[in-house]
């Protein structure tokens, strides 16, 4: 029997343990989609307690706790966070075969050395007193956490109203060790059929010192936006498109008419939403290839289904779930208006309905061009399933109907700063699948050729979109 989460944790074969040993295990951390917040980086900011840095914001650990029964005021409520975690060492026991269990027990052994300790109400005084002593050293805030796991690069998730002012101040700092850069989310913008579309335009237009008027003004402002965060290193674009309202031809449809029609205050039909939508999206889509960006899309949630814990608690909070709407069409008619102009920029699909990886792949593969390798991705396993099996399903999928070996692989997506260790989850699943290939004949037994595929999907094709 292994010990639980040892050193070769899911690692079943020779193969396997020499490709993760030798060579995933040491690659540096290129984590090009995530929720941290840069001022806490600027600040480098350091948390009194495990139980504020673990529990506040993380919305995985709050939905698994209200299913094994806790009150509202142990999670998000007035409770101290003694009390929050230990709620929590409560819940612990019972997410056997939840990636959660993992994923707790790697954050306590790699950033505090608690290697061993099985976290339960037992032993949930001994852990915290463990993580709270680290936490008081100095190199233990968040800039000594982020080079503790060896990271590289932070794409962090920004508004195009954000002043930008603390990804400035980081890139000053000279002995930094990685590289934070924002991401451009200008979702407020393009879903015009939301409440609160014109408060946001009115944000937008005082941010840019600039009167929104008219569909060409809010175009000029997105791009003014867009530049100021490329001055800032700037790297990617993310988009949250839970339902893809895509038009079927650009030509047949006014925006500016849809914006006018928004602003009266007038209801918007699904053709009307279809018209802005598209619109929006290609204008910036090809703003995105003119300066470099990558794309990001993520495809299906539904957001904030339970209205009780939305007023409780507000968005984010662990009452989203996995869409079903159909995608296939949609998307690549987005795609396909940028490429036939030549103005698709490098792209990353993603979508929460696992059940869609084949069609994330096979969109993928309609607009691969030859100019750059893998220029349209299938990304990794999103949100419910980046767990052991999603993410092993959608890399067979992605082989089987692609190419595995220009997969810029894992990110984090998560608020937390304890969240690295998903990597290492990853690359040791990655090692056993090309390991398990290896020893059941299916690729060749050339360790050279199977360690360039683990290297690759690791760390270099994700360092050459975003670093080089």
């Amino acid at each position: 029997m292994q010990p639980f989460l040892g050193a070769d944790f899911l690692l079943t074969s020779e193969a396997s343990r020499r490709l993760y040993h030798d060579v995933a295990a040491s690659l540096p951390i290129v984590d090009y989609h995530n929720h941290l917040d840069p001022a806490q980086i600027s600040a480098d900011t350091k948390w009194d307690t495990i139980g504020r840095i673990w529990l506040k914001g993380d919305h995985y650990k709050w939905r698994a706790m209200r299913w094994a029964g806790i009150d509202e005021r142990r999670i998000t409520g007035e409770a101290d966070f003694r009390e929050k975690f230990d709620a929590f060492a409560e819940t612990m026991p019972q997410c056997l075969g939840n990636p959660l269990y993992h994923w707790s027990h790697l954050e306590l052994y790699r950033y505090f050395g608690l290697d061993g300790l099985i976290f339960s109400p037992k032993t949930a005084t001994e852990a915290w007193e463990a993580a709270n002593s680290k936490l008081a050293e100095p190199d233990f805030g968040a800039r000594g956490l982020l080079r503790r796991m060896k990271v590289e690069f932070v794409g962090t998730t920004d508004d195009p109203c954000d002043s930008l002012e603390h990804h400035q101040a980081l890139s000053k700092v000279e002995d930094l060790g990685f590289r934070v850069v924002p991401s451009f989310r200008p979702d407020k913008a393009f879903k015009i059929e939301q409440d609160g579309f014109a408060e946001y335009l009115e944000r937008l237009s005082a941010t840019c010192g600039v009167r929104i008027a008219s569909f060409d003004d809010l175009m000029g402002a997105l791009e003014s936006r867009l530049d100021a965060f490329v001055a800032s290193g700037c790297r990617a674009a993310d988009h949250g498109l839970d339902v893809l309202h895509i038009a079927d031809d650009l030509a047949k449809g006014d925006p500016n008419s849809v914006l006018r029609k928004r602003l009266s205050g007038a209801t918007l039909d699904e053709k009307d939403i279809a018209v802005f939508q598209t619109a929006v999206l290609v204008g910036l889509g090809r703003a995105y290839a003119a300066r470099g960006l990558v794309m990001q899309m993520h495809i299906g949630a539904i957001r904030n289904n339970s209205s009780r814990v939305l007023a409780a608690v507000g968005p984010d909070s662990g009452a989203d779930s996995i869409g079903d709407r159909p995608i296939a069409a949609p998307l690549n008619r987005l795609l396909d208006h940028l490429d036939r102009t030549g103005e698709l920029p490098r792209t990353i699909l993603y979508c929460l309905d696992p059940s869609r990886n084949e069609v994330i792949a096979t969109a993928a593969g309609n607009f691969q061009d030859g100019a750059v390798p893998g220029k349209v991705q299938a990304g990794s396993a999103w949100w419910f399933n980046d767990q052991l099996d999603g993410m092993e399903r959608q890399m067979v999928q992605l082989a089987q109907m692609g190419l595995l070996s220009r997969f810029v692989g894992m990110l984090t997506d998560s608020r937390s700063f304890l969240s690295f260790p998903r990597h290492e989850y990853f690359r040791r699943l990655l090692c056993r699948m090309v390991g398990n290939w290896m020893d059941e004949g299916h690729i060749p037994p050339d360790f050279d050729l199977a360690e360039g595929l683990v290297r690759d999907v690791c760390y270099t094709n994700a360092k050459r979109w975003f670093l080089d």
